[in-house]
Order: C-alpha cells, then structure tokens, then sequence
C-alpha cells in the first residue's frame, strides 16, 4: 500500500528566495570584516619589525636590519583589502602590500624611491644583504583562526537575521 506526504512548500520556497538575494551580501560583509582583521594584523606586525641605522653590508660582515626610514616606508604605503571578485557562489579578496606604490628612503645617500612591494618581501624574506624578518607569515598566523571565525560568524548571523524578519 503507497503512502503520500502532502505538505505546502510556498511559505520555504519565499524563505529562499529572500535568502538568495541575502547570501553574497552576508558573504562580502563577513570577508570584509575578516580581511580587516588580517589588515591589522599587519599593520601591528610592520610595528614589530626590528630596525637599526642604514649601513651598506660589505663582504664578510654580517647582514643587516632594515633601517627605520625603510620600516616607516611599509607604513605610508597604501595596503589592506582588494576589490572583492565574485563568481557564482565564490568570493575573493586579498590583503597585502602588492599595489602599495613607490615610497622614498632618505639615509642612504641622496635617498631611493623603491617599490613598496619590493620592500616588503626583501624584509620579509631576507636578501645577500639584509636579515629576513617573515612580518608578513607572523601577521596572516596570527590573524587567520580569528579571522575565519569572524566571517562564519557575521554571515551567520546575517543570515538568521533575514530568516527571521521573513518568519515576522
């Protein structure tokens, strides 16, 4: 003997078409929110990196630090979070220093100006001359876990938000 479940689906229906148009919004809030996490994080770690007076390394004399002028260099770049890019049911963005611009070093001489970028990953990663101070791994360490939970937690909550205003 077949049995049969009948029940109205409209009032589920409604709920997902306002959830649908609620998703990517709840979404780019909380990468949004996430990603100035990390930004700050980055901004404590520039802080955090160790400097001493600009010298140039001869051969065989151990390598250098990063002077302040170069540290401070970091700091007046343009940096945090890119533009959101979507497609479907994905959302990306990234923080960092890759179009921070040109910044001008006084110190060595008549001073440079030097790619913000460039500096960045030649302290972070170290050159022949400079010791390598990974500012950039410790700030997206330290920032990731809060970071995560801090976008599932705003879209969640967003998201209950638009349940509820449908239920009332």
């Amino acid at each position: 003997m077949p049995m049969s479940i009948e029940t109205d689906l409209s009032q589920i229906e409604g709920l997902f078409d306002e959830l649908e148009g609620s998703v990517g919004k709840a979404a780019a809030h909380g990468l949004y929110k996430g990603a100035g996490l990390v930004a700050d994080a980055l901004t404590a770690a520039i802080k955090s990196i160790k400097t001493e007076p600009f010298h140039y390394v001869r051969e065989g004399q151990p390598k250098r630090l990063p002077s302040p002028q170069e540290v401070a260099a970091l700091g007046q770049g343009q940096f945090g979070v890119a533009k959101f890019k979507g497609s479907g049911s994905e959302i990306q963005t990234s923080v960092g220093v890759g179009n921070a611009g040109y910044a001008h070093i006084q110190g060595s001489g008549k001073g440079r100006t030097t790619p913000v970028p460039l500096l960045a990953y030649a302290i972070n990663s170290g050159t022949s001359f400079m010791q390598k101070q990974p500012f950039l791994r410790k700030a997206f360490n330290a920032s990731k876990g809060r970071a995560e939970w801090t976008i599932a937690s705003t879209i969640e909550a967003e998201l209950q938000s638009a349940i509820d205003a449908h239920n009332n």
